[in-house]
């Protein structure tokens, strides 16, 4: 029996990729759990003023919701086994850039997933990534690997 993973899946909102990693993850039976940072992006950008109080300055209001939603995604990133950051084609994720060296940083191994046209852009990431994938797909496929030793089914 495999040790149980902790997996952070950290990146873009608008989209269902957590949802297929997960899913495929438990399709093939991986000792794995997920966390992530607040998904709910307006919950993610208010959350700071709701609980310490109004900003009358945007600057202000931004600043608390991101030092809130700091102390959860330092917390997980940290506790993580693994960390794999997405990078969506329709917004800059500069969070996501964040998370990700945060991750390397801690020496936690990462995984970077964005499609082609974001090479040069992310070639730093992508430099001090693990692995750097394209899909959701591959993101399962290398959790079955580092778990189990699982080869994809079709090579």
């Amino acid at each position: 029996m495999s040790r149980h993973w902790t997996v952070y899946l950290s990146g873009e909102i608008h989209s269902d990729w957590r949802e297929e990693i997960e899913a495929g993850a438990q399709a093939a039976g991986l000792a794995v759990s997920f966390t992530a940072p607040n998904t709910n992006h307006a919950d993610s950008d208010d959350g700071g003023v709701a609980i310490m109080g109004a900003e009358d300055k945007k600057f202000w209001h931004d600043h608390k919701g991101a030092k809130l939603n700091a102390i959860r995604t330092r917390t997980l990133i940290e506790e993580a086994d693994l960390v794999i950051v997405r990078f969506g084609e329709k917004y800059k994720q500069w969070n996501a850039a964040f998370d990700a060296g945060y991750a390397a940083a801690n020496g936690t191994p990462l995984v970077v997933m964005h499609g082609v046209d974001h090479q040069h852009a992310l070639k730093e990431v992508d430099a001090a990534a693990l692995a750097v994938i394209e899909t959701p797909q591959q993101a399962v496929q290398i959790l079955a690997y580092v778990i189990n030793g699982d080869m994809p089914k079709s090579r």
